[in-house]
């Protein structure tokens, strides 16, 4: 995946590094054309290089994903880029997430998206932007090229790595397996409206029972496999709640707006089970017409028991429901595993209260090979006081890549 056009907007010489700024319209909205808010379409991104290469047959970069609040690129450029580059000669390749920084839409307040749906835009928009950004990495004559990210910026990198056919160093810092316990049971989860979520998830009992009937429930909270079910069938879910209010509409002599077509051949069936290993969201491209936007932001006009009174159990089942979405869209165990998990070190936190470890399946499961390690302290205090040891790792990554691919051949 290549774009046709990287535009080079800034090309500056500092006093200790080569800063390079460029842009390039995100493939996302060429397979999802207006998907994206406008801000978003066009991802930013910032090179860091040495004036002088010390060795000119490697010249090492890492792409750098940004965490929860992390905005334009100054904050990475001088806690992790610029010391990276000093310490180990490792270039930095900074990108800008939709939705924050440069690509951050007006009317959004700070790093709060407006949408559930936003968060897979980002983590779909990143992925095909940092297979983007390798190939033309190499095309520059780059490499060996990496990934790495705190928080949230750590599980982007993890996604990216699953796409990249090649073996790559990959650092994930303060993430895990899935982003799933980080809405829904971290200190994050204070930070979201259920409120909200929980009305638009009771809003419709005739989809809540539809649903109920396609659910087959094993020994798990039926909220969680019905989150599941909609994230595995959408946009085919969508589909269903507007036919059921459109029939309700109908009978009450009321027009509603035209129903989405959807191709539901088998053939299309085939191609969603293919698409789905390179990332659930790509199941979107094959069922809706590009000319229907407002599917996608209907992700969370999810359905429910209107006459449910019991407030623990309707904050319960909404909870549940947007583990399940989230756990199916972000879970690693549902994309490829990198073609070298030896060029895998993670580092967590041992006392994570923003990303929860309990009850989540490990690291080390899904990617035999990958080394795990911890850091006494927590979220926030590792990445106050750890930098170093980040900085360390990311070297080390890139040394067993070295070691391995290019000493030997």
């Amino acid at each position: 995946m290549t774009p046709k056009i990287i535009s080079i907007i800034q090309d500056e010489e500092w006093s200790d590094c080569h800063i390079i700024e460029g842009r390039f319209e995100s493939p996302f909205e060429h397979h999802l054309p207006n998907i994206m808010p406008e801000e978003t379409k066009n991802c930013h991104f910032q090179l860091i290089l040495p004036h002088r290469w010390s060795s000119h047959k490697t010249k090492p970069v890492c792409l750098h994903l940004a965490g929860t609040g992390d905005h334009y690129f100054w904050r990475r450029r001088n806690l992790i880029a610029k010391p990276l580059l000093k310490e180990w000669g490792i270039g930095s390749l900074l990108v800008e997430n939709p939705f924050y920084g440069i690509r951050k839409p007006e009317n959004q307040v700070r790093s709060s998206l407006h949408n559930v749906s936003d968060i897979f835009i980002m983590g779909g928009g990143l992925m095909m932007e940092c297979i983007v950004l390798l190939n033309w990495c190499e095309q520059q004559g780059f490499g060996p090229m990496g990934l790495t990210g705190l928080s949230m910026g750590g599980h982007m990198a993890s996604l990216a790595a699953t796409n990249w056919p090649k073996p790559i160093p990959l650092i994930p810092c303060l993430s895990w397996s899935t982003a799933s316990p980080v809405f829904t049971k971290g200190v994050m989860a204070e930070s979201i409206n259920w409120s909200l979520l929980q009305s638009q998830y009771f809003s419709d009992a005739m989809y809540q029972n539809d649903l109920a009937k396609m659910v087959k429930i094993v020994d798990q909270d039926d909220a969680f496999l019905a989150g599941q079910h909609f994230a595995q069938h959408f946009p085919a879910s969508i589909a269903r709640i507007r036919e059921l209010k459109s029939d309700k509409s109908n009978d009450n002599g009321k027009d509603i707006m035209n129903r989405t077509k959807f191709d539901v051949t088998e053939q299309s069936d085939a191609a969603e089970k293919a698409a789905a290993r390179m990332f659930p969201l790509s199941l979107i491209s094959s069922r809706f017409e590009p000319s229907d936007p407002q599917a996608l932001k209907d992700v969370c006009m999810l359905p429910g028991d209107k006459d449910s009174q019991d407030p623990s159990r309707r904050e319960h089942e909404a909870l549940q429901f947007m583990r399940g979405i989230m756990d199916e869209c972000t879970h690693l165990r549902n994309f490829e595993v990198p073609v070298d998990t030896n060029l895998i070190i993670a580092v967590c936190a041992k006392d994570d209260a923003y990303v929860p470890r309990d009850n989540c399946m490990s690291l080390e499961k899904i990617w035999p090979g990958a080394e795990i390690r911890y850091i006494d302290a927590g979220h926030v205090s590792a990445y106050l006081l750890h930098q170093k040891v980040f900085r360390s790792t990311i070297a080390e990554a890139f040394d067993r890549y070295t070691k391995k691919y290019l000493v030997s051949s």
